[in-house]
């Protein structure tokens, strides 16, 4: 990868993403000022996604001021061409005075901050840089300081329509190395054992100039129960597993068999179990209508699950520049009855989503033991339709 052409081509699309999306949100949310700061080494997660690609800190004390119009930075040093400087030190040395300065000019009814007791993602104003800012406003500005936290998740649930394809590209990418661990490559039956496994894949995603934003997990079912983390002949391996590709992030799960001796493919119960699941997927798909909340989804989802027979827990997530990103929250696996907060977060357009869940089936020719599906796919929601990014698994893989 060519670093520099790399960073030009983010940092015009985080122009491109600025012009676009904040002025709508803004006056979605009703935030008529939105005020970002950080110190160096408390970042806050927004404002990390709206420095330029040269940028890996805040440095010192950073923060930049948004309005429909404008995007102004009061820092000690330039933020690319991102941001117009709004500061200049040897003029005023008070960078505090100098926002007060900036705020007074704009006079805006709301100034929104980086706060939010619903979503951590837009929760990074530290508690010393409020009381500082609060202790610098004159109480004709601080009365209309109001919490920006839903404008903050908006702003990183949102994606343009450009960005589908890069989307597309870090799912196609997860799931070759996703499928190649799932193989003879990376399994000797009653050798490999599961943190073996797991160790693959952080090494195979390395390797391959990628990040991980979570430790993989590797788990077996097998008929005989048992708590051996060896992979041997007759094993349902799970996999949990997501990379970081061009600051996207990825989120599956899938399943492979290990062909026992004389087996030429999986029992025919174990295939009916990701059938369930896979139909389990398709309702929820279906669910997914522009204003609905996630707790709505979730109950309506679960409730044609119930009506068709399907033992079904749903636990869907965001995604995007954080694996469990900011946005709506549909289920949480201890959290079947709704989520409070990110679960009343409404559908939009524009947004990905790990379609997370899992369905339970009994497999007769493992004596009627219960076994869970464990499914998980990434897709795209275009305000009509929730489809996925880069396919999902039908089949189960066989070892």
């Amino acid at each position: 990868m060519d670093l520099r052409a790399e960073a030009e081509r983010r940092n015009a699309l985080l122009i491109r993403r600025l012009e676009q999306l904040v002025p709508d949100l803004m006056a979605e949310t009703g935030i008529d000022c939105w005020v970002l700061m950080a110190r160096e080494y408390a970042e806050d997660p927004v404002l990390m996604t709206m420095l330029p690609s040269e940028w890996l800190s805040a440095r010192r004390r950073t923060i930049l001021v948004l309005t429909p119009e404008d995007r102004l930075a009061v820092s000690r040093y330039p933020v690319g061409e991102i941001f117009a400087a709004a500061w200049d030190p040897e003029e005023e040395s008070d960078q505090w005075r100098r926002l007060v300065e900036i705020l007074e000019e704009l006079d805006p009814a709301r100034i929104g901050i980086g706060m939010s007791h619903v979503q951590a993602h837009a929760d990074g104003l530290t508690a010393t840089e409020y009381q500082v800012l609060m202790d610098n406003l004159p109480r004709a500005l601080a009365d209309r300081v109001v919490p920006a936290g839903l404008l903050g998740v908006r702003w990183l649930e949102t994606r343009l329509a450009e960005e589908r394809s890069t989307l597309v590209a870090a799912v196609h990418e997860a799931h070759k190395i996703l499928r190649r661990g799932l193989s003879t490559e990376a399994v000797t039956p009653g050798v490999t054992t599961t943190n073996d496994l797991v160790w693959w894949y952080r090494q195979s995603v390395a390797d391959a100039g990628l990040a991980s934003w979570f430790q993989p997990s590797v788990n077996i079912q097998r008929q005989t129960g048992g708590n051996d983390a060896t992979i041997i002949p007759g094993d349902l391996v799970h996999v949990d597993f997501g990379v970081v590709y061009e600051s996207m992030c990825t989120d599956q799960q899938e399943h492979a068999y290990v062909l026992d001796r004389g087996e030429v493919e999986a029992p025919r119960g174990l295939h009916r179990g990701l059938e369930k699941a896979n139909r389990v997927q398709d309702i929820l798909l279906d669910e997914f209508v522009v204003g609905r909340s996630g707790n709505g989804i979730l109950a309506s989802t679960l409730a044609r699950c119930g009506a068709e027979g399907l033992e079904a827990t749903v636990y869907t997530h965001s995604i995007g520049l954080h694996g469990h990103g900011a946005g709506m929250t549909i289920g949480l696996w201890d959290q079947q009855q709704g989520v409070p907060g990110a679960g009343d977060h409404r559908l939009h357009p524009n947004t990905a989503y790990s379609i997370e869940l899992m369905a339970r089936s009994h497999v007769p020719e493992w004596g009627g033991t219960t076994v869970n599906f464990m499914v998980e796919q990434d897709a795209w929601f275009d305000g009509q339709t929730c489809t996925w990014l880069d396919g999902r698994q039908t089949e189960l893989w066989l070892i």
